[in-house]
């Protein structure tokens, strides 16, 4: 059985439902909806986000960059 069908099965059964019963909700709002009941998109980060992750991998190039090895590390560097 594929992953994605187990994680599926898995997510479902903690929902108290079946697969196959997710299924079936999933075309009862597909055939309301007319179409698929949710938007469907590819997402791209904006432009801060971009910048942000630019950053990020410069960062993680930088010899030199501050490293913490644990949140509280890290909030004691900012409080000096």
């Amino acid at each position: 059985m594929p992953r994605s069908k187990k994680d599926a099965e898995k997510l479902f059964n903690d929902l108290g439902m079946t697969l196959s019963g997710a299924i079936n909700i999933f075309l009862r709002q597909a055939i309301e909806h007319q179409g698929l009941p949710f938007q469907v998109r590819k997402d791209r980060p904006n432009r801060e986000t971009l910048a942000a992750m630019r950053e990020a991998m410069e960062l993680e190039k930088d010899l030199k960059a501050k490293t913490f090895s644990s949140v509280k590390e890290l909030m004691e560097d900012l409080e000096k």
